[in-house]
């Protein structure tokens, strides 16, 4: 997030609508795929110059970073540079604005790294037209790849609908990843549970904290989401039909659902950090009360050892030929007393 913070630096001072690339670069250079659809058929490019076959067209970009990427299809479709603009700008909240012709929507699809408990963000851009969706993503991912195998099958019901069905399904197919990444961290939650309960070490606590950072990141940036998929439901129905409506209250119980199991694992996480310091508490309790048990069975030894190293002439002992194992006898008879109350106390 600090990191996001430095790159938005880059637009200080320009006007609004200044075409700057903010984020990672992904991709060495954008690719395009455009497939164009209805009951009748489909077809699929990567020219979106072709004219139309079909009555819907859906163009993905994937890993647009220059103006030039979105200058044809800004031309064609009449974007508005703030459009572009947030386009470029992958440090985007999730949101969603109206225009005269058009919706544009900014959602965020997250995966969990292959190494450590680091969440990845990728932003997507949808575009909803009266007969087009433009979609864009940083980077090529499965997570539409469902929604294009249904448009491919002749008898799909999706190809029957237009693009508020095709934008319900992608909006949908982005809310179903993050049960995914969901899962996933619960499995990271039960696994170090596992470890506080057996052997807890320091890089248990590093990793309680991954993922409560990740659990908060998520949840911080999930919030805006039902605010969309709110908006969408009572404020859109120019792009999306009474049917579809109902269809996008579903996925609005799905991040609502989501969110309620994002609280349950910060709780969690806020557990295994508690058990975490009870555990390693009680371990140093042990380990202090060890050491003192140890202490106390030697103190009496160290006494009648003081008490013979003293400079005097006449002391009992001193003077008879077994007086030196006389006083080992006597600490080794203290030890083993003082051992046995321990025991019975079970403080041993």
């Amino acid at each position: 997030m600090s990191k996001a913070r430095k790159l938005r630096s880059r637009k200080a001072g320009l006007p609004p609508g200044s075409l700057v690339h903010i984020g990672e670069a992904r991709l060495p250079a954008a690719r395009i795929t455009l497939i164009d659809f209805d009951a009748h058929g489909l077809s699929e490019c990567e020219d979106i110059t072709r004219p139309r076959h079909h009555a819907t067209r859906w163009i993905n970009v994937y890993g647009a970073q220059q103006a030039t990427d979105l200058a044809t299809i800004s031309q064609q479709h009449d974007l508005h540079p703030l459009v572009q603009e947030d386009i470029l700008n992958t440090a985007q909240r999730q949101k969603v604005d109206h225009y005269a012709d058009y919706l544009y929507l900014v959602l965020h699809r997250y995966s969990l790294s292959t190494v450590g408990l680091e969440l990845e963000q990728e932003q997507i851009s949808l575009i909803i037209g009266r007969d087009y969706l433009l979609s864009f993503q940083e980077r090529p991912s499965q997570t539409f790849e469902p929604v294009r195998q249904r448009l491919r099958n002749p008898h799909s019901t999706l190809r029957k609908g237009g693009p508020d069905m095709l934008a319900y399904s992608l909006i949908d197919a982005v809310v179903d990843s993050y049960f995914g990444v969901i899962e996933q961290l619960d499995e990271q939650a039960d696994s170090l549970e596992s470890q506080l309960l057996h052997k807890p070490r320091p890089q248990t606590l590093e990793r309680i904290h991954q993922l409560k950072r990740c659990v908060s990141q998520l949840r911080r940036n999930l919030h805006p989401l039902r605010e969309v998929l709110g908006n969408l439901h009572r404020d859109a129905d120019d792009f999306f039909g009474a049917e579809i409506q109902l269809y996008l209250r579903d996925v609005y119980d799905h991040t609502v659902h989501i969110l309620e199991s994002l609280e349950d694992l910060r709780d969690q996480a806020t557990g295994l950090l508690d058990v975490y310091l009870s555990t390693v508490s009680h371990r140093v309790n042990l380990e202090v009360r060890a050491l003192s048990v140890v202490a106390t069975i030697f103190m009496p030894a160290t006494l009648i050892a003081g008490v013979f190293g003293m400079n005097f002439k006449l002391m009992p002992w001193l003077e008879e030929a077994g007086g030196f194992s006389y006083a080992l006898g006597l600490m080794g008879c203290i030890a083993v007393v003082m051992l046995a109350l321990f025991w019975r106390r079970k403080l041993v």
